[in-house]
């Protein structure tokens, strides 16, 4: 495989460097001296900011022509991400909404919704946030209890809870996984749906985390009312379009690690500063063992994005290099730690935050015991766990739980 840029490549490169060599002056400083604090203008900037990439042609870089973007394929986008990195400016902000619940949109959405929500997406007039997990559904998506009722005029009422959602405290939509048929099997009865955040019945409340911020919320839905035309990718066929959705966000945990700082040479840079940890056998070969996985993932992520530019989607394996990436990075947090003792986690240090939100990403696109057992049945071709729920309506399902409580 060869690593390096073609000249084609390598002409890109060259054009978005001077972009943003260009135009970082105009980017928001979210570090450092002269760094916002408030939120709200924090997001405001980062909107701004978005606009202007995506004007440049840095945002969406892979969508389709027609919606915004540039109809150039992932290698383009990396390079985009790669240069992004290294001018020390922001991405855009709403990677959730450009990277994995646009795309979902432009898979399985109407005509009239990709006209009316991609380009504000796109350009961060409208961010968007990803209403998939429940109290008593997240790895198993599947059990989701929010239900839309159609009414007979042809529109729908939604009612349920949703929880650990990024972003909603300030999206204008959200991508919801709502059940709509009780009386099949649980993976057949469920319906995706395009909900403003805004509308009557929505409460949106913050959950403190750890590190003392609340970048996740849990959701409430009080008998919303829904047009028809918010149903994305037809009645009844929500957990296929929810897998597209869920492939794009696997990839971008697993394969994006390095550009959100998950990298074994920062690692051994924190560690490299103490002497007596830096000729310690045991420090060395356990940063050696996290040095190894993460730059497995990286050739997973080679991998992965030659079979993208072949027009392949990625399988489930794209799971696996999330949990690899995760964990390397939490065992490389308590390496850290260990080395620098409690300065570590003073709120100034570069290794606090990630050190305290680590553990919570372990959750998210699937937990470790899942991704893992599908890797196992669908990659590895093992034996499929037992399930007891195959085959019944969900009705039924609920039914039993409530006895057996």
């Amino acid at each position: 495989m060869d690593l390096d840029d073609t000249p084609d490549q390598a002409a890109y490169r060259a054009q978005v460097r001077a972009w943003l060599d260009q135009n970082k002056g105009s980017a928001p400083v979210l570090q450092g001296e002269g760094a916002l604090t408030d939120e709200d203008e924090i997001v405001a900037a980062r909107r701004a900011w978005q606009g202007k990439l995506a004007e440049a042609g840095l945002a969406g870089v892979t969508w389709p022509k027609e919606f915004g973007g540039q109809g150039l394929g992932p290698i383009e986008q990396v390079i985009c991400n790669q240069e992004i990195a290294r001018a020390k400016v922001p991405g855009i902000l709403d990677a959730i909404g450009v990277g994995m619940l646009g795309p979902t949109i432009i898979a399985h959405g109407a005509d009239e919704q990709k006209t009316r929500y991609l380009g504000a997406m796109l350009h961060g007039d409208e961010v968007w946030c990803q209403l998939f997990s429940e109290p008593a559904a997240g790895s198993d998506l599947a059990a989701v209890q929010t239900r839309a009722r159609r009414q007979d005029d042809g529109t729908w009422r939604l009612s349920g809870q949703k929880v650990w959602t990024t972003n909603a405290q300030f999206a204008s939509y959200g991508l919801l996984l709502a059940r709509t048929d009780a009386d099949v099997p649980k993976h057949k009865g469920m319906t995706m749906f395009i909900v403003p955040m805004d509308a009557e019945g929505v409460t949106v409340r913050g959950l403190r985390q750890i590190s003392g911020e609340a970048e996740f919320n849990e959701v409430f839905f009080d008998d919303v009312a829904l047009d028809d035309g918010a149903v994305v990718g037809g009645v009844g066929n929500g957990w296929g379009t929810a897998l597209t959705t869920l492939m794009y966000e696997r990839v971008t945990i697993g394969l994006g690690g390095e550009g959100m700082g998950y990298n074994s040479t920062r690692f051994a840079g924190a560690i490299a500063g103490d002497e007596a940890a830096r000729r310690d056998p045991e420090v060395r070969h356990q940063l050696g063992e996290i040095a190894s996985e993460l730059l497995a993932v990286r050739f997973t992520g080679y991998r992965t994005l030659t079979a993208l530019q072949k027009g392949q989607i990625p399988g489930p394996e794209a799971g696996l290099a999330k949990v690899t990436i995760v964990n390397g990075a939490i065992r490389a947090g308590d390496l850290i730690a260990d080395v620098l003792g409690p300065d570590a986690l003073d709120e100034d240090s570069d290794w606090a935050y990630m050190i305290s939100f680590l553990p919570g990403l372990k959750s998210a696109g699937g937990t470790e015991e899942i991704l893992r057992n599908t890797v196992g049945e669908r990659v590895l071709g093992l034996p499929p766990e037992p399930r007891l729920d195959k085959g019944i309506p969900f009705s039924e399902l609920r039914s039993k739980e409530g006895a057996a409580a």
